[in-house]
């Protein structure tokens, strides 16, 4: 079974979005209110648990947060 194809088990990225938010002061529902992304859908981001992210919302997301998409997203380390 190829990678993409798979249903099971980490994607070997982490989402850095808790730390980001904490360190700028910012909730989660206000992020969500300057992106136009539901809070459901950034907490499954925040969480680990995204299968994806679109270009538009990783973009939006960076702006929010004035940081670039390798300070988002980085290699999970073992």
């Amino acid at each position: 079974m190829s990678p993409a194809a798979d249903d099971e088990g980490p994607t070997g990225i982490h989402c850095r979005l808790d730390e980001l938010l904490a360190a700028r002061g910012m909730t989660l529902t206000r992020l969500s209110e300057i992106v136009g992304v539901s809070v459901v859908n950034l907490s499954v981001l925040k969480n680990d648990r995204a299968r994806a992210i679109r270009y538009s919302t990783l973009s939006a997301v960076c702006r929010a947060l004035e940081c670039e998409p390798g300070d988002l997203l980085v290699l999970a380390r073992d």
